[in-house]
């Protein structure tokens, strides 16, 4: 929704400012067309999680690989899951047409007599895991990567096998005598590996979406229809005061309260943003428990954490390693980066120090640092959860949620009761 963004477009504009050319972005319909856009020469590279494949060699020229993925079976929850493909004979099966993923169906077939898919030309990834979800469909395939990233949006799919063995995803480069893109993409890549850059990126796009939470996940899907709309306008209000996007402060108010204006901890923390009082003091707010007051303090104060982080420190690790602030404290957040110096890491890079903060827990390393002890996994749990919801509401708030959208909960009135309650933090 806010222009070209992903973990290809980035590695892709990276290696255009490498060469000193400008990047043309060609997004065809469907996989097929992308692949034959590069060998008759319409584009000069395809990147878009290509795994490579001895019959795609055979057209194509392969970059180096810089992601490994596992093909996986994807059903939705409440259906029998399947075991293998022997399971699932009698199912309604659709994969994406002249993928990888038709490639093993076909080489896997003769194993199991009466397995029948269908092969969709004009459906990509995404719209096949909806469909599961929706109960159009009772099977399909997708590589980890996407799956581990869409279960945040369709919490009801589920995986059911791995599909093979991981494989390697590389860049496809057009065919012919003249390899010197190829050539150029050998230093480019070895630059973003040993630079510690490509695992940045790799965590940027991955590293929040390793553990899944059902229940939590589809209460907030619900939650951003019932509770939401209650409080949309002051975290838009605050944003346009602020600069910072108000889904990131919404992500930021579902993580510390699940938008519950009354939620108290038991440290006496309170309301949406669930500031501390002498936090509230400090940032002129009277009235923690309003939620317009409490979401324009949040907002402020994260303002305040992010000027504290280094300037040289680039986004989005900056408004990281602020969330974490926000979390345990800008002391603990620096005992974390020295620390993480000290073993050899960068401590400008959010997927480092996100590494180390966990030790703060551990006497052997707080013991040695200023600020002592400190819960250091509970910010880097902190900041996955938001990252994972801010993903989400980027998705929410964008076209395509609308047309995937589906009828609001029957229990929709319900969730008002839980405001009563503490917050599931």
């Amino acid at each position: 929704p806010d222009g070209p963004q992903g973990f290809e477009y980035e590695l892709a504009s990276l290696f255009a400012e490498h060469l000193g050319v400008a990047l043309n972005i060609y997004v065809p319909g469907n996989f097929s067309v992308m692949l034959d856009s590069v060998a008759d020469g319409r584009a000069d590279l395809a990147a878009a999680g290509l795994t490579v494949t001895e019959e795609r060699s055979e057209r194509f020229r392969f970059g180096p690989a810089y992601l490994d993925v596992m093909p996986q079976v994807i059903y939705r929850m409440g259906n029998r899951r399947p075991r293998s493909l022997a399971d699932m004979v009698d199912g309604k099966f659709v994969v994406m047409a002249n993928t990888r993923h038709t490639e093993l169906l076909r080489e896997f077939a003769p194993d199991y007599p009466g397995l029948t898919w269908t092969e969709d030309p004009d459906a990509d990834s995404e719209e096949l895991l909806f469909r599961v979800q929706n109960g159009e469909i009772d099977y399909t395939v997708a590589d980890s990567t996407e799956f581990n990233i869409s279960r945040y949006y369709y919490p009801e799919i589920r995986l059911a096998f791995d599909l093979g063995d991981p494989e390697p995803v590389a860049w496809a480069f057009r065919p012919g005598f003249d390899d010197s893109l190829y050539r150029a993409s050998l230093p480019f890549f070895d630059e973003l590996k040993s630079s510690g850059r490509l695992a940045q990126l790799i965590e940027r796009a991955y590293g929040h979406a390793t553990e899944f939470d059902y229940v939590g996940t589809r209460r907030f899907l619900e939650h951003i229809d019932s509770r939401l709309p209650r409080y949309q306008e002051y975290f838009i209000e605050a944003a346009r005061s602020t600069g910072v996007d108000w889904r990131l402060l919404a992500a930021i108010g579902y993580q510390e309260s699940h938008w519950n204006p009354r939620a108290v901890s038991p440290t006496g923390v309170r309301g949406i943003m669930m500031l501390t009082q002498s936090t509230a003091r400090m940032l002129g707010i009277e009235d923690r428990v309003d939620p317009r007051q409490s979401i324009m303090g949040g907002a402020r104060y994260l303002v305040r954490m992010r000027r504290r982080i280094p300037e040289r420190i680039t986004e989005p690790d900056r408004t990281w390693m602020a969330l974490a602030s926000y979390n345990v404290g800008f002391g603990h957040l620096e005992d974390a980066r020295i620390l993480t110096e000290s073993q050899g890491g960068n401590p400008d890079r959010w997927a480092d120090v996100r590494q180390r903060l966990p030790l703060l827990a551990q006497k052997k390393y707080y013991s040695k640092l200023k600020r002592g002890y400190a819960r250091g996994w509970e910010p880097v749990i902190y900041v996955d959860n938001i990252r994972s919801y801010y993903d989400v509401l980027q998705w929410a708030t964008s076209d395509r949620y609308l047309a995937y959208s589906q009828e609001p909960p029957d229990d929709e009135d319900s969730s008002a009761a839980e405001e009563d309650q503490e917050p599931e933090n």
